[in-house]
């Protein structure tokens, strides 16, 4: 990943972040993108509110789609109201987290685009073929 699409990544997380902020109330001091050689982690949260992000894969290397980095985000942002991972926490990573879907911001999926809201549903397996596996 070269520096110009790191710079214009941790922009992108940074205008995000300020936006899930202030709804929020939260003050963090700047959003960075993790160093490489780190690989325990995709995100950490200073108590200062410095936050450092992945962008890339710990394994694989190779880069991660923005909806996982802003999942990190969410993660590290609820840190600034509370630094541990119990009950209030994830609640408050999850509040966080339906914010920034419902802004459109966070589009999980295979492509990053948001999923339709209604399925068609799939039709109904025999209960036979369903209980030996087989097709119909």
């Amino acid at each position: 990943m070269d520096r110009r699409t790191v710079r214009i990544l941790i922009e992108r997380l940074n205008r995000d972040a300020e936006h899930i902020a202030r709804r929020f109330g939260l003050q963090y001091r700047s959003i960075e993108a993790e160093r490489a050689n780190v690989k325990r982690r995709y995100g950490v949260c200073y108590a200062d509110g410095g936050i450092k992000i992945r962008l890339r894969h710990a394994v694989t290397g190779r880069a991660l789609k923005y909806s996982a980095l802003v999942n990190t985000l969410c993660h590290e942002l609820a840190h600034l109201r509370h630094f541990n991972h119990g009950v209030r926490f994830k609640v408050f990573y999850l509040e966080l987290l339906d914010f920034a879907r419902a802004e459109g911001i966070y589009r999980p999926g295979p492509s990053g685009r948001q999923r339709p809201a209604h399925r068609a549903p799939e039709p109904a397996r025999p209960i036979q073929l369903a209980l030996f596996g087989g097709r119909y």
